[in-house]
């Protein structure tokens, strides 16, 4: 790929997304660590290159326990992806969301315990995650006031089941207000790659603790997703369209010093192309 089509933006979500590229192109891309859950397509968007990669893969086959996520963002820094911005599908766990609420949270909680979470197989070499969210790209959701919240904490859980009552309301007296199967190890992963990351959260639902008659079902997940995907569509369209170049917010720099076990790719490395 040439460095004029390498694309520096990527969206990573549902399959709803092919249809948000203009002239998209297909790009296969082998890792270290296998193969990304599906060809990234690239296209346009707001007159940028955007790269997009389906989460679940195209048909939706990899549940959340199961997605390669160490591919994922390796393949996407190969093609020279270095600001993602990853929506996903959420749970609210206190009043202060509501379903239809997209959100850009600026805290993580961690509560998956089978996937593998590093690029770090050996040596010392610890990136800081105190702000788990690149804070200029969270920032660029602000000028969307009315259709987009910003700040609260989302929990990631292991799935694929949805939590049991008395988990959602240990998570909402923690004063967590949003719950998720995808968000980890995603944001931690892109991070260790020098790549800016921010969640962009579409509350589906609430989750199954907020009243005695709640309760999470996936095809009320699925149906809600879609009915908010034109209005993210069109938010992301006006983000990407406006991002400015990229500041110094420190998600590149941290590893400044520190000896890496492993060598960051870029785009340089060889990829295979194919037409959509």
């Amino acid at each position: 790929m040439s460095d004029s089509a390498s694309p520096e933006i990527a969206v990573i979500g549902g399959s709803g997304f092919y249809e948000f590229l203009d002239d998209p192109r297909e790009v296969d891309v082998d890792t270290p660590y296998g193969k990304p859950s599906a060809a990234i397509a690239v296209g346009r968007v707001g007159g940028r290159q955007v790269a997009f990669l389906p989460r679940h893969g195209k048909r939706h086959q990899f549940p959340p326990h199961a997605i390669n996520y160490r591919a994922n963002m390796w393949a996407l820094r190969a093609l020279g992806v270095r600001r993602i911005l990853a929506p996903c599908a959420v749970g609210g766990l206190r009043d202060d969301v509501a379903p239809g609420d997209i959100v850009v949270p600026d805290q993580l909680v961690d509560r998956t315990y089978r996937r593998v979470q590093t690029y770090v197989d050996s040596g010392a070499a610890h990136v800081p995650f105190a702000d788990p969210y690149c804070p200029d790209l969270a920032g660029t959701f602000a000028v969307n006031e009315g259709e987009v919240r910003t700040g609260g904490t989302m929990v990631v859980i292991e799935g694929p089941r949805f939590s049991t009552r008395a988990e959602s309301r240990h998570y909402a007296a923690q004063g967590w207000s949003l719950i998720n199967m995808t968000g980890h190890p995603e944001a931690v992963l892109a991070r260790e790659l020098s790549m800016c990351f921010v969640a962009i959260a579409v509350v589906t639902d609430m989750d199954a603790g907020v009243s005695a008659q709640e309760a999470v079902t996936q095809a009320q997940v699925f149906a809600a997703f879609a009915q908010n995907i034109e209005k993210l569509k069109g938010i992301l369209e006006r983000v990407i369209g406006d991002l400015p170049p990229r500041g110094e917010c420190g998600c590149a720099s941290w590893a400044e010093g520190i000896d890496l076990p492993f060598e960051l790719p870029d785009h340089r490395h060889t990829v295979e192309h194919r037409s959509a």
